[in-house]
């Protein structure tokens, strides 16, 4: 039972008390659900739908083992020069593409006094790129089908004098 005499402000109060506990179970059903997002997003700390130089990465090494500066040479032969890895960038990728279980050390030797390691596409990292390649072939499909119907269709006379 309500009081006689409530102060002022005490209505106002009880229901900002209602909203912060409310607010707080959303705030534990979003954290949940983003979770649940980073899990698909992710996989191991690699971005999903993969950026162009993990994408040509796992693209050279699907033909055979490289070692580091072949694979420089052959992501920029991929992508006509548009993409140029530095080694720091490359080695840090190949670690974290390692770590990720989509790329494995094939072998090590040593050429002119330094150590070459040669990585290899590991059957998860077949498994992306088959899938990513699939995911881009559909959006290349459905752009290619939006720009022919476009050019096939006349284009509207223009309104002068305003926005339509």
């Amino acid at each position: 039972m309500p009081h006689r005499y409530q102060r002022p402000g005490a209505v106002v109060h009880q229901a900002l008390r209602a909203s912060r506990s409310s607010a707080c179970r959303n705030a534990a059903q979003d954290s949940d659900q983003t979770a649940g997002y980073l899990r698909v997003r992710y996989i191991a700390g690699v971005d999903t739908p993969l950026r162009e130089p993990t994408f040509l990465i796992l693209t050279a090494l699907a033909g055979e083992p490289m070692h580091g500066y072949g694979l420089i040479g052959e992501v920029a032969a991929l992508s006509d020069g548009r993409v140029s890895l530095r080694p720091g960038t490359l080695y840090g990728a190949l670690d974290r593409l390692t770590d990720a279980g989509l790329v494995e050390i094939d072998r090590e030797e040593v050429v002119d006094g330094r150590l070459r390691r040669y990585y290899r596409l590991s059957p998860a990292g077949d498994a992306t790129l088959g899938a990513e390649t699939e995911r881009l072939r559909r959006n290349v499909e459905a752009a290619t089908a939006r720009l022919r119907a476009r050019a096939a269709r006349p284009l509207a006379p223009r309104t002068a004098g305003g926005l339509a």
